[in-house]
């Protein structure tokens, strides 16, 4: 079968399901836990740049369990994430693991290189294979009948394919070693970025956060009450904070849902403190809206400004870390937050300090878009270079 024009005339387009022996996803449901079990039980989330990631929440299972739910699996087996964030892959190294749903599962012929599927479902081409077949609205699915229906263009022997890889692998060494050092370039400038807010504050009256400020929480609508969330008011929760403020939300709630819950309205210019799932992150927000639970509104007890307000919980966002707890989400609680050490500054003071932070910290927000973009230039080159080597244009 050939369907596209762009591949050399002796290459063919096949389905997935010509060049695998077996596709199938995991189990849909859930196996039944036990915290001495000696298998995994991996999902999607667990499969990161070709290998199967054990986190400190992933589950375990007994062999028993494993006995009832295992799959076929091999030397040949690659997985993939087919639910939620999609395209993530791992090969399969006899580790002690069953799957979920969201990982598919297909062993790959022995006509066929192993390393040349893997780097085909890495490319852009496949991404928007699954995206465009994918169905659900919040969370994508991809069905087991579009993976075997995935068209992926093959040369006839197994050496050519096996020359592609090895000239991938020598195209991708050379970029890695310079990702590996604008991502080392990437930290040294957030642990400066922070020995300044250390720097700024050094020497400095403290007292605890508790003697300084008030937090104000938020909340949840109902979710069973649809007109709540059909109104004009921004509603924003830790999936709308992406950098250092706050210009718009992904929802919006009515104003009877914002009376008929625990939500609060935070103002234009007012800090907002993370405190679940990302706890001490700080942001200030440009926009009147509504907050969720796992977001406090900080309210000074004196005379602040609100960027000095902003540093101040940005130079103690690591001690927020640390005195989180949670296994599966960290959170920090307000009596630990309420004890934590923070400079006391009149407005004169606050605006010296905030005037000479901003003076250092604008050089490093320069270098930092500078590595960002050099980081995604670097994406995009790997995608020219694979899109070249499924082309036939590498060798």
């Amino acid at each position: 079968m050939k369907e596209n024009c762009n591949i050399p005339k002796h290459w063919e387009i096949k389905h997935l399901e010509e060049i695998t022996s077996v596709l199938g996803d995991g189990l849909h449901g859930t196996p039944k836990y036990s915290e001495t079990g000696e298998y995994y039980f991996i999902n999607g989330n667990n499969l990161t740049d070709g290998k199967i990631e054990i986190k400190a929440n992933t589950k375990r299972v007994t062999f028993e369990e494993f006995e009832k739910y295992k799959k076929p699996l091999n030397e040949r087996t690659i997985f993939v994430s087919i639910n939620g964030t999609l395209g993530y892959t791992a090969f399969y190294r006899d580790e002690k693991v069953i799957l979920g749903k969201s990982a598919c599962y297909f062993n790959v012929l022995n006509t066929i290189d192993k390393n040349y599927i893997r780097y085909y479902l890495t490319t852009s081409s496949f991404t928007n294979y699954a995206n465009k077949n994918a169905t659900g609205s919040t969370i994508k699915n991809v069905g087991l009948k579009t993976m075997r229906e995935l068209p992926i263009p093959i040369p006839p022997t197994i050496e050519e394919q096996q020359a592609i890889v090895s000239k991938i692998e020598e195209l991708f060494s050379e970029l890695d070693n310079g990702i590996a050092q604008l991502k080392t370039a990437q930290q040294q400038l957030k642990v400066y970025h922070q020995s300044l807010l250390k720097w700024a504050f050094e020497g400095k009256e403290q007292t605890t956060v508790g003697e300084l400020f008030d937090f104000v929480g938020g909340g949840t609508p109902s979710k069973k009450v649809p007109e709540y969330w059909i109104g004009d008011i921004p509603w924003a929760s830790v999936k709308d904070i992406k950098g250092d403020y706050l210009n718009g939300t992904q929802d919006r709630i009515s104003k009877e849902g914002l009376n008929d819950s625990a939500s609060n309205l935070a103002k234009p210019k007012d800090v907002i403190l993370i405190t679940r799932i990302s706890p001490g992150k700080t942001i200030i927000t440009n926009i009147e809206t509504a907050i969720n639970q796992d977001l406090k509104i900080v309210k000074p007890k004196f005379e602040a400004t609100p960027k000095f307000i902003f540093y101040v919980f940005k130079s103690i966002e690591w001690e927020c870390v640390k005195k989180s707890s949670g296994t599966t989400v960290l959170g920090i609680n307000l009596t630990s937050l309420k004890e934590i050490l923070v400079p006391k500054l009149n407005l004169k003071e606050q605006q010296l300090i905030v005037d000479e932070l901003e003076s250092k910290l604008t050089v490093c927000d320069k270098i930092e878009e500078t590595i960002s973009q050099s980081l995604q230039q670097a994406e995009t080159l790997k995608q020219s270079i694979l899109k070249q080597a499924f082309e036939g244009k590498l060798i």
